[in-house]
């Protein structure tokens, strides 16, 4: 909080309180384009507390990008579950999985959350998470696009940790680590992606890191998807 209070601070971002998880705050924060209504990049993290890497990753690339927030369009959602992150615990502090809550509007983290966002137009969203049993890294890509456009991303962290090879992951159609459904599914339990891609967004990633190799790797692994995202799909180039 220290880190994005600094940033904050000489970003001009304004803070959002979408409530408390225990005793902690839980907070969005968006730059002064996005405030007026600009379509805006969405970045999020901390949805599971046993995924460190995303949180660090966000916070490293935003505290040398406080130009671009400063001019840009951005809504950034650093954690929004600050007690499993404490505690190294997927759950939150009432035992659910968030990433499986977010079409639902009786919990009150997801509904301050989905209040924020209603009407909210979007160019780009990029939820960043970690896989205990990966083997490398790898996307989940939401676009109604011909063409795979997280490729580059994909290449560009490679010269910091390899891509999940496997050709099923999670149950689902893996080529070089992208996954990309043909079909978007429907009536599935909530994840933030699907949720933003259904509401609109045009384009919705979830990336992966592999969270049994070391850290500081997996940390700028995840500050350079975010930094390669913004260049090969927005066309943002910091």
């Amino acid at each position: 909080m220290a880190g994005w209070q600094q940033v904050v601070d000489q970003a001009g971002l304004q803070a959002i309180a979408l409530g408390t998880a225990g005793t902690l705050p839980v907070v969005m924060f968006e730059s002064a384009a996005a405030a007026q209504g600009e379509p805006a990049v969405y970045l999020s993290t901390g949805v599971h507390g046993d995924e460190p890497a995303p949180p660090w990753g966000l916070l490293s690339w935003a505290l040398d990008h406080i130009s671009l927030l400063r001019s840009g369009s951005f809504l950034l959602s650093p954690c929004l579950n600050p007690v499993g992150l404490v505690a190294n615990t997927r759950l939150n502090e009432k035992g659910h999985d968030l990433n499986r809550r977010f079409h639902m509007g009786r919990d009150p983290v997801i509904k301050a959350w989905r209040k924020f966002m209603k009407g909210r137009s979007l160019v780009f969203s990029l939820c960043l998470h970690e896989d205990y049993d990966s083997q490398g890294c790898y996307v989940y890509e939401l676009s109604k696009q011909r063409n795979i456009l997280c490729e580059g991303p994909m290449t560009a962290i490679e010269e910091i940790l390899p891509r999940d090879l496997r050709r099923d992951i999670e149950g689902r159609t893996a080529r070089r680590g992208i996954i990309r459904p043909k079909i978007v599914p429907k009536g599935f339990n909530g994840p933030e992606a699907l949720i933003l891609h259904q509401k609109g967004c045009p384009v919705t990633l979830t990336f992966e890191t592999p969270s049994e190799f070391g850290l500081d790797d997996r940390v700028q692994a995840h500050r350079r998807f975010i930094e390669a995202s913004l260049e090969h799909i927005v066309g943002i180039r910091a």
